[in-house]
């Protein structure tokens, strides 16, 4: 638990990631003082839906505009979400179109990468018990 903790809170190692459970990464994040959020994507068919479920857990302000480009704003904002650091779980990738999810995928990179440079950790991690997502494993492993 200790290193799963240690991890979260490097900004150096920031990014997107998969995970089996998401049980463990809620316990590690006790006590840090950083901001968890959960998204539940399941039975998420198109965008609108998709970034809807986001505008919801991350309590988006009003001025979001529901497409990629407010999504990214927002995310390399946060300032209305306390913590010294972000963790986004994902619950499912839901049924989106390729393109779709890719684009999220490239969103959240890009916030990862932001926070990171202001050395603050930004995790994105989907929840993803097959292993099914061509996604880095959040405890290291590459993906299979």
């Amino acid at each position: 638990m200790e290193k799963l903790t240690l991890r979260l809170t490097d900004a150096t190692r920031s990014g997107v990631y998969r995970a089996p459970r998401s049980d463990a990464i809620v316990d590690a994040a006790v006590g840090t003082r950083l901001d968890l959020a959960h998204v539940d994507l399941a039975g998420a068919q198109d965008k609108e839906t998709m970034l809807g479920r986001l505008a919801a857990a991350l309590a988006l302000p009003e001025w979001f505009g529901g497409n990629w480009d407010a999504l990214e704003d927002c995310l390399a904002d946060l300032s209305w979400r306390a913590g010294a650091g972000h963790v986004v779980l994902f619950k499912a990738q839901g049924e989106l179109p390729a393109e779709d999810f890719g684009m999220l995928l490239e969103v959240l990179a890009a916030a990862a990468e932001h926070w990171a440079g202001r050395g603050l950790p930004f995790y994105a991690v989907f929840i993803d018990p097959g292993r099914e997502l061509a996604l880095p494993e959040l405890d290291g492993r590459r993906p299979a």
